[in-house]
């Protein structure tokens, strides 16, 4: 019996889909068991028109998922939505691909039986996508450990693997798989993934030798020459240009705009990687898939006696080097073969058709097998480890089938006769298990069963598999018929074997009107889809499938070790002739039926919306005809035999129990009686309803419709209802809550504020006790008596001093410290100076360092020693007095390299007569000159100064004394600056003769030439006056300074 899980959780219930009725007009319902007209097609396809609409692409039949592909992105597939789904009953929530995934996995877990999910549609109709969804939902919401984590990666990475070499792009589809794949994912008792398992079915080789206009090969053969690297292409002998290859331009279509073969190639070798293949394995495997490139490019010719020989010695030449075989025996094995009579074996020569279809027969099983070989390494990597797991017996399921659906093309072949009886086994194996699923239920639950009128393939199914009778025995019997046997012979075979079979046809048995449809080669089957025509030209030779003798021996022969595991000894010396292919297909298909019918399965129907693979477009044809072939209607008419809804109890009261007084607002009684007295109060039939053991049946969706309306009337009313109970309970529980809550803070907090009060009067009184005492023995050694009276006058003084603390360098005020911290006091006061000194230097920028240097100098200087100095001490320095443009471009030029560092204008006196004239005084680095304009008048070495003279008064005089004895210095310079003390300041540092500074506090004195002396007088008056005085002297008058 199908798990539906629990219904009830944590006293609520979610019913999704009754939620969802009240929408149904718009959104169509999401489980076609509810359609009231279940027989319609036309109902069936309109409620799938308008949920596609509504981007929901997934509806139930029952327990079927139907998929249709919306061939864009939708935001439903997120990790948010895996834990949406996880652990939620089957239809709790709305219709998705984890739903069904999550049903599955619990009912593995919960009934201990092995599960299986099916797949099926056509090509394009999301199929591949279906089962990647479904792998990774059960990657990220099983259990895992850290060896688990690397097999949920392997088991997603071999799906890019399969799809390359597996995967084609075709009409209908740019990546349809081109094979049937059935999946075991193998999980432990705790529910955590240990292993997996592949089988693969019925893989199309035509396509490696041939494809149909606007089809490619299988996409690894791009990938390799679009992606690999240029290394790996010179290896190979291969160009990255596909037309230049025969097995990829026969469909005319060997690029893709919608394809990525770069991107994919780097997906692919990813992909292997982390599959465990090693890179010597990978290296032959692409050897492999680059011979079958050269091989489609060995031509032949014919010689004048008929003989074939191989053209292109070249591209055979790469074909035996990459397979690893002798050259000349894999040329002769091309256009030769070998036949055994009467126990004596013959060499001989093929025909050129022949030879072709000898190197296309070598291709096709090369690929073939080493596409086998392919899917068992990857079963490799996926086993179950043997170190991690003892044994195997508490190991459960679930498969995954991801199977081509029924096919009906324009011109269909052997393959498809293989596809559809493969999908009609299925659909045998569908109907049956639905059927047992219906009936284990109706049993469960004690309703009769009442026997259900569908159309039993079975009789399709025995027309193509019957012993000695079927098609595929008489196939077999004409492909092993000596003499000449063709096509059209086993047609004929057919029409006298099941000629008469009410489900077979051919020209020759149709009558006029099918038979003007009808080919003369084709024959055609009944379908439970529908009507089918099969050509048989090729039927014969797919079934055969063989490769010639020699060409077997030569690749048994290979030193490429995996087609030396795909080609073994014992098949050459074996005599027996190998199966054929339909009874190779037949055989596994058996094998996986018995598979399936050993599990609880799940189905997933996919459906494609358009051919043209465009997101919103819904083609109404091309629906109906896939709702037919995969036999949607008669699963849905075998869900609705009997009873179209099914709850548990519990459930049903939950929901509809404000429809009756009886079970409102709550039923304390059985649940059985519950559910009877509300449908009894709801009016409901005999007819239309049963009541189980532990669920109710309905039977009509107009019921359940007409229940759900009832409850969308009724809820206004119960929502006032249950607003004005609520209401009334939360305003009693919130004052009752209040209430206590007051008493509660008043009681805590008089309790604490007396306790608080007590034990600070008790520290009061320890306190005061402690301070009297240590006061009296104030005097004492620090002892235990008076340690807290010492500490207090301690912290006092520390806390005070912290306060007024002096907040500059000439702030000198420093608090009196008791006589315990005396030598304290001062280390502070001393380490305190410190510190602002410090921070007062690094604030200091450095312009104003130059400044303050400047300015110690002329303290040094002038201080106490010049009556014009306490009025230069505001007043700064500046770099110069002189703008730039006033110094003369060409005394700049005369200067050279030596900079002004500073300049300022000055009244020079003549030594004779003392006539005043104006001048400039430029200072550099190594000397000062007097200029003229654009004249240098003076230069005088710092080196060579001897002195600088200035008076005691407020007035501007300075003497520069220079030696007389030098004939370029014209003796001492007398000036007069009003920036006298900035002037000789800076005069004085640059040339570093701050002590050659001499302030004359009467005369000064000045040599006029070698031999003569000049003398400036000063005289105080109330204005600065400068003159010539009696006995030749300059006087000075220098005004008088206030000193108030």
């Amino acid at each position: 019996m199908r798990y539906q899980g629990r219904e009830v959780e944590e006293g609520r219930v979610r019913l999704v889909m009754e939620s969802a009725l009240t929408a149904r007009d718009r959104v169509g319902v999401q489980d076609f068991v509810l359609l009231e007209n279940y027989n319609s097609e036309a109902t069936f396809i309109e409620n799938l028109r308008r949920r596609f609409r509504e981007n929901l692409i997934y509806t139930y039949i029952g327990s079927v998922l139907v998929s249709v592909n919306p061939y864009k992105e939708l935001e439903i597939y997120s990790k948010q939505q895996m834990e949406r789904y996880r652990g939620v009953s089957f239809y709790e929530i709305s219709p998705h691909i984890y739903a069904i995934s999550d049903n599955t996995y619990r009912a593995m877990r919960t009934e201990r039986r092995d599960q299986c999910i099916l797949i099926s549609g056509e090509s394009g109709a999301g199929k591949t996508e279906a089962s990647k969804k479904i792998l990774l939902y059960y990657a990220v919401t099983c259990p895992t450990k850290d060896h688990m984590v690397t097999l949920g990666d392997r088991l997603l990475q071999s799906n890019p693997v399969l799809e390359a070499f597996g995967n084609a792009k075709t009409l209908r589809n740019d990546n349809s798989s081109r094979f049937g794949k059935y999946m075991d994912i193998q999980f432990d008792f705790k529910g955590a993934t240990m292993g997996g398992h592949i089988l693969n079915y019925l893989l199309e080789k035509s396509r490696v030798v041939h494809q149909n206009h606007g089809e490619r090969n299988f996409h690894i053969f791009y990938q390799l020459l679009d992606g690999g690297e240029d290394d790996l292409l010179n290896t190979l002998n291969l160009d990255r240009n596909p037309h230049n290859y025969r097995y990829l331009v026969k469909g005319n279509c060997p690029r893709v705009s919608s394809i990525s073969d770069k991107n994919n190639w780097k997906a692919v070798s990813k992909a292997l990687d982390v599959i465990g293949f090693t890179s010597e394995e990978v290296q032959k495997l692409l050897n492999i898939i680059a011979s079958v490139l050269h091989l489609g490019n060995t031509l032949f010719a014919e010689g004048e006696e008929g003989e074939t020989y191989i053209t292109t010695e070249t591209q055979i030449s790469n074909v035996a080097k990459l397979l690893g075989v002798d050259g000349s025996a894999l040329k002769e094995a091309l256009t030769h073969k070998k036949l055994t009579a009467k126990g004596e074996e013959m060499v001989s020569p093929l025909n050129f058709e022949q030879a072709v279809s000898a190197r296309d027969a070598l291709a096709k099983a090369v690929y073939g097998r080493t596409f086998n070989w392919l899917v068992e390494k990857i079963n490799q990597s996926l086993a179950l480890k043997a170190e991690n797991y003892h044994s195997s017996k508490d190991a459960s399921v679930i498969g995954l089938l991801d199977i081509y659906g029924f096919e009906v093309l324009q011109h269909n072949s052997f393959e498809q006769f293989c596809i559809n009886y493969c999908n009609e086994k299925l659909q045998q194996l569908f109907i049956e298990l639905t059927l047992r699923s219906e009936q284990e239920e109706y049993e469960t639950e004690g309703i009769a069963w009442e026997t259900v009128q569908y159309f039993d393939n079975k009789i399709i199914c025995d027309l193509i598999e019957e012993k000695h009778k079927g098609i595929i025995s008489i196939l077999d019997e004409e492909c092993l018929r000596p003499g000449e046997t063709c096509d059209i012979s086993f047609l004929e075979k057919l029409e006298d074997t099941v000629g008469g079979h009410p489900h077979f046809i051919t020209h020759k048995l149709a009558t006029g009107k099918t038979r003007r449809i009808m080919s003369r080669e084709e024959f055609r089957l009944l379908h439970y889809a529908g009507e089918v025509n099969y050509n048989v030209n090729g039927f014969l030779d797919k079934n055969n499938d063989l490769l010639n003798r020699n060409l077997k021996e030569v690749m048994c022969q290979s030193e490429n070790q995996i087609l030396s595991d795909c080609f073994r000894r014992e098949e050459v010396i074996d005599q027996k002739r190998p199966e054929m292919a339909a009874s190779q297909f037949k055989n596994s298909l058996m094998k996986l039926m018995e598979i399936l019918m050993s599990k609880e399965p799940s189905y997933v129907r996919c459906i494609k919306p358009n051919d043209a693979k465009q997101p919103g477009r819904f083609d109404e044809v091309l629906v109906r005809h896939q709702v037919k072939y995969l036999g949607l209607m008669e699963n849905l008419r075998v869900r609705r035999a009997g009873f179209a809804y099914r709850r548990r109890f519990e459930a049903f009261l939950q929901r509809y129990k404000p429809l009756c007084p009886e079970t409102w607002p709550n039923w304390n009684g059985k649940l059985a009686d519950g559910v009877s007295a509300l449908v009894n109060h709801l009016g409901y039939k005999a007819e239309e309803y049963k009541l189980g053991r532990s669920k109710i049946f309905i039977r009509f969706p107009k019921t359940l419709f007409t229940t759900e309306d009832a409850l969308e009337a009724k809820k206004p009313e119960i929502a006032v209802t249950l607003q004005t109970s609520w209401r009334g309970y939360r305003e009693r529980a919130k004052y009752q809550r209040i209430r206590h809550a007051v008493i509660v803070i008043q009681s805590g907090w008089r309790g604490m504020k007396a306790r608080r009060s007590a034990k600070r009067r008790h520290e009061a009184a320890q306190l005061i006790r402690r301070f009297i005492k240590g006061f009296i023995y104030r005097h004492e050694e620090y002892c235990a008596e008076n340690d807290y009276f010492v500490d207090h006058v301690r912290y006092s003084f520390l806390k005070n001093l912290r306060k007024n603390l002096p907040k500059n360098v000439l702030d000198l005020n420093w608090p009196t410290p008791p006589t315990l911290l005396v030598e304290a006091s001062e280390h502070l006061q001393r380490l305190h100076m410190r510190n602002m000194v410090i921070k007062y230097c690094r604030r200091v920028q450095p312009e104003w360092k130059k400044q303050m240097m400047q300015k110690v100098v002329a303290s040094e200087i002038f201080k106490d020693q010049k009556d014009s100095y306490p009025y230069s001490v505001g007043r700064l320095f500046l770099d110069s007095r002189l703008e730039r443009e006033q110094i003369s471009l060409k005394v700049l030029q005369t200067l050279g390299s030596e900079k002004v560092q500073y300049g300022v204008s000055v009244i020079k006196y003549d030594r004779r007569g003392f006539k005043p004239r104006p001048r400039q005084l430029l200072l550099t680095n190594t000397f000062a000159v007097l200029v003229d304009r654009t004249k240098i008048k003076q230069r005088m070495d710092y080196a060579a100064l001897r002195g600088i003279s200035v008076s005691s008064h407020c007035d501007g005089m300075v003497v520069l004394h220079m030696p007389c004895e030098v004939n370029k210095q014209k003796g001492d310079a007398v000036l007069h600056c009003s920036h006298v003390i900035e002037l000789v300041t800076k005069l004085a540092m640059m040339a570093s003769k701050t002590n050659y500074v001499n302030i004359s506090l009467g005369s000064i004195r000045f040599a006029v030439s070698r031999t003569k002396e000049g003398i400036i007088d000063f005289i105080g008056g109330s204005e600065l006056k400068v003159t010539k005085g009696k006995r030749g002297h300059l006087l000075v008058t220098t005004p008088q300074i206030s000193t108030t």
